[in-house]
């Protein structure tokens, strides 16, 4: 044993007691910081104590999910998405005992949020352990990026939560909006640094070429890196754009924003679909950027390490050169288009010839009772705004698995172009089905539509 310091050795054993005290009531009472630590506790210690903590905090977050919805595995009858995976059907939503959706549906905001009838699921979903936060892959991604490349996605403090029968399909088809003709040009592949030249060489052109070499390509992140600070066993050579984006898409990996502090108020995010970026104008979390140029450089200099600079150059940021490297990612994303929609004209809606009678109502209702073309508009279904649900009014601010629920605040208008390809919904997972975005939408709206509109609305909303 190392002996004491020479001032320590008189000092009563009580008062050295008493001094940690303090220091601990210190440390409790100090208030948040915008900056994460910079020095690094023991590897060895974290990865002990986080392996322990492990089964306790997804105990945790499996029972939030049972309570919440029902994730056994139904899908729709004759419903796949564009390489056949089946859709998941049904609101999977639980309503509190002796409660109906169209009860609540009649109810006012004010007396939801009184008498505490909200559903559970309804409101914001928190990361698979809130505090920690992070990138955090479904298994498949991380078995099959292991197999090609030999590169270990796996947290050790972490698995990811939700069902797969509730995620997008894996691998997921590709589309480019310059060669429509090719269909699927992934032929049935995850696009990685190990297939992407003998996929795309001849397909793209020098510079797009380059674009998904980039995209492809690990760079640090702030839990797979090569410091002490990270969450994989061994020093790891980063991550990729199309971990999460798999192959221009999303396979529904995780993470917190990065831009709202203190971390009990940042959002989980959805991975949005790179399908249609072209058309898009506004990215981010909170949607301050305007190009996907802008997007690109942030994500990687920011993003990738929680909005933290100063972390990000402990770990290794990766700054992209603006004029070629940015230029050239970009180039290809904007490329990336919807999946074919057979039954819609050139106008974006459906043609009466192809669609079926409940396709053709729920049309009525998505222009019409259900205001949903207030916001998506045709032939791509968004309006490049921002808009506030005002989720608010339904529920008290309160504290879930370690995520400060109290609002959401402006959200996107995503794409609903190819949207039966892109659960779970809205932009942190908490909608598992388009039959629980319906009721999610008809309550928060109050348009107050039937059982019949709500499952019209539905098949419409597969067709686009």
């Amino acid at each position: 044993m190392k002996p004491q310091p020479k001032e320590y050795r008189k000092t009563p054993l009580a008062l050295v007691l008493a001094l940690a005290a303090a220091g601990l009531a210190h440390a409790a009472d100090k208030p948040p910081s915008s900056y994460a630590p910079t020095v690094e506790d023991d590897l060895a210690a974290v990865m002990s104590r986080m392996k322990a903590a492990k089964p306790g905090i997804e105990k945790r977050q499996a029972e939030l999910l049972r309570q919440r919805y029902d994730l056994s595995d139904k899908p729709a009858a004759g419903v796949v998405m564009s390489r056949g995976k089946p859709v998941q059907e049904g609101v999977r939503v639980r309503l509190a005992s002796g409660t109906s959706w169209e009860q609540l549906a009649s109810t006012s905001p004010e007396q939801i949020r009184d008498k505490g009838l909200f559903p559970a699921g309804f409101l914001p979903l928190p990361h698979p352990n809130h505090a920690e936060g992070g990138m955090l892959f479904p298994k498949f991604h991380i078995d099959e990026i292991k197999r090609q490349e030999q590169r270990d996605l796996t947290r050790f403090d972490l698995d990811f939560d939700l069902p797969d029968h509730f995620l997008p399909e894996f691998p997921a088809p590709i589309y480019l909006t310059t060669r429509p003709d090719l269909g699927d040009v992934s032929q049935g592949k995850l696009v990685t640094i190990e297939n992407y030249y003998g996929l795309f060489n001849g397909i793209l052109n020098p510079k797009q070429l380059e674009g998904l070499r980039l995209l492809v390509t690990p760079f640090p992140q702030q839990q797979f890196n090569q410091t002490d600070d990270r969450r994989s066993e061994r020093p790891s050579r980063g991550v990729v754009c199309f971990d999460c984006h798999a192959n221009g898409h999303t396979n529904a990996s995780t993470h917190l924003v990065g831009d709202i502090r203190p971390q009990e108020f940042r959002h989980r995010i959805d991975t949005p679909s790179l399908r249609g970026v072209n058309v898009q104008r506004l990215f981010g979390s909170q949607r301050a950027l305007k190009t996907v140029e802008d997007f690109t450089e942030f994500e990687q200099r920011a993003a990738y390490f929680d909005g933290d600079p100063v972390i990000a150059t402990k770990k290794g940021v990766n700054v992209l050169e603006r004029g070629s490297q940015v230029h050239f990612m970009a180039e290809f994303e904007a490329l990336l288009d919807f999946p074919p929609a057979p039954k819609l004209d050139v106008y974006g809606k459906l043609d009466p010839r192809k669609a079926s009678e409940a396709e053709l109502r729920g049309q009525e209702v998505f222009f019409g009772k259900g205001t949903c073309a207030s916001c998506h508009t045709p032939p791509y279904y968004t309006d490049n705004l921002m808009h506030n649900l005002r989720t608010e009014r339904f529920f008290k601010p309160q504290m879930i698995n370690g995520r400060m629920a109290n609002m959401d605040g402006p959200i996107k208008t995503f794409p609903l172009r190819g949207i039966k390809d892109s659960p779970p919904y809205l932009h942190d997972d908490r909608l598992l089905t388009l039959d629980d975005t319906v009721e999610f939408f008809n309550l928060v709206l109050e348009t107050k539509l039937s059982a019949d509109e709500k499952k019209d609305l539905v098949a419409f909303l597969r067709t686009l």
